[in-house]
């Protein structure tokens, strides 16, 4: 857990506001600064809970995927807000993870200043570890308001992957990974 400074980050909101042309102590502003410096101090604090969790797999090689988690972030270069639909997939080996730990560890590898590059290369490279398999893929589909809002205004879906072991070998294994994502995200409650 990182040690914020939440009274510098709450004065740096107020002159943030300041700057802008506000003024802090207007009805409205008043808890304005403390509100962004908690909200700073939740996300990037934040506590996916145990990620570790995997079970003895009763069959190997069995494709495993995983669709439709929805994280937020923070693109590094503008700290405006993006979202990401990501999906995981891994050939089970002789460990499989717990289903809920991959949506611990996708969120806790978007709770920092990021960028959809790293953050899908994060996520594979804990799968692997903590599934003990080099064949891991994981696919994200973000929308970033640092282009949405700023620079060029247009909004666009960004697609990034990581592609390990036999995923990046086996053309077959990378399309049936790719048409369960598609699958799986046209299925949803």
């Amino acid at each position: 857990m990182a040690q914020l400074d939440l009274a510098g980050l709450q004065l740096v909101a107020e002159n943030l506001l300041i700057l802008l042309g506000e003024d802090p102590n207007r009805e409205g502003l008043r808890e304005t600064p403390r509100r962004i410096a908690h909200w700073y101090d939740e996300f990037i604090n934040y506590d996916p809970g145990n990620t570790e969790v995997t079970f003895e797999a009763v069959t190997t090689d069995q494709l495993v995927v995983v669709t439709g988690i929805r994280v937020y972030s923070l693109c590094e270069h503008h700290m405006l807000p993006f979202w990401a639909d990501i999906s995981m997939g891994y050939l089970a080996a002789n460990r499989v993870l717990g289903l809920s730990k991959f949506a611990r560890i996708a969120h806790k590898h978007a709770h920092r200043l990021q960028i959809q590059e790293r953050l899908v290369s994060d996520i594979a490279d804990e799968i692997c570890a903590l599934a003990q398999t080099e064949s891991v893929a994981v696919l994200a589909r973000g929308f970033h308001l640092c282009m949405a809002m700023r620079g060029v205004r247009t909004p666009a879906t960004m697609t990034t992957s990581a592609l390990r072991g036999m995923f990046r070998a086996d053309a077959d294994l990378r399309h049936e990974f790719l048409s369960l994502c598609q699958l799986n995200n046209e299925v949803r409650p």
